[in-house]
């Protein structure tokens, strides 16, 4: 059996993506490539971060034991982690799990979106204002399904320029969900709002981080 280092799991709703305000199990396993200037997460990201290992079975027996069947997969950047494959077939097995992985758009998804009985993933593309721009891997939007999605998290209004300028060179739209985010307490979502009315992006999502706003904003486990 593979050995995950498990920095959090736990119960709560989906705070961003297709499945925002379900119930949703938690795993954050440590680690990641980037830096991110607002990154909320930095304190999983080191590779000295606190964590418990488990093997794919126990992380799959911890699920199954809250009687919920959506699955949040998260770090850091959880498809770093050795043996990920692993976990994934063994997620892939069980029929009454339906698994999204968080990614940050630096990592290949080409080998897990083969898979039979795939996972989604919300792929978090990095702006200019994240200083990770430079190691997005764009390939990555040819790979794109309908249960996807690619979100942008905006450090400002001007932003929104580059995020229309992908969504259109590669034709995200037509492929998946995309969802806007404020940077929490760097820009205003009325600002962001204005701006998708202005430039009539039907096709583009405002979405706040819900966990944000129902608990306070620094709060673990939720």
């Amino acid at each position: 059996m593979a050995k995950f280092q498990v920095v959090e799991k736990f119960v709560s709703i989906n705070g961003e993506g297709q499945s925002a305000g379900a119930l949703a199990v938690f795993i954050r396993l440590r680690g990641c490539n980037l830096a991110c200037s607002y990154c909320d997460t930095r304190w999983a990201c080191t590779d000295d971060a606190e964590a418990v290992e488990m093997t794919e079975g126990e992380i799959i027996d911890y699920v199954k034991s809250t009687g919920v069947t959506r699955v949040t997969l998260t770090g850091g950047e959880p498809l770093l982690a050795k043996s990920i494959d692993v976990l994934l077939q063994a997620f892939a097995q069980c029929s009454d799990l339906a698994l999204e992985i968080e990614t940050n758009g630096s990592i290949s998804i080409a080998k897990y979106a083969s898979m039979e009985h795939a996972p989604s993933f919300t792929l978090d593309y990095k702006l200019a204002g994240s200083g990770m721009e430079q190691y997005m891997d764009v390939s990555n939007f040819a790979l794109l399904q309908p249960k996807d999605t690619v979100k942008f998290v905006c450090s400002s209004v001007d932003e929104l320029d580059r995020v229309c300028e992908i969504v259109d060179q590669y034709r995200i739209s037509e492929k998946c969900r995309v969802l806007i985010s404020p940077v929490f307490g760097s820009i205003e979502p009325a600002d962001m709002v204005d701006y998708l009315i202005l430039h009539q992006r039907n096709d583009i999502r405002l979405q706040l981080q819900l966990h944000k706003f129902i608990w306070d904003p620094n709060k673990r486990g939720v």
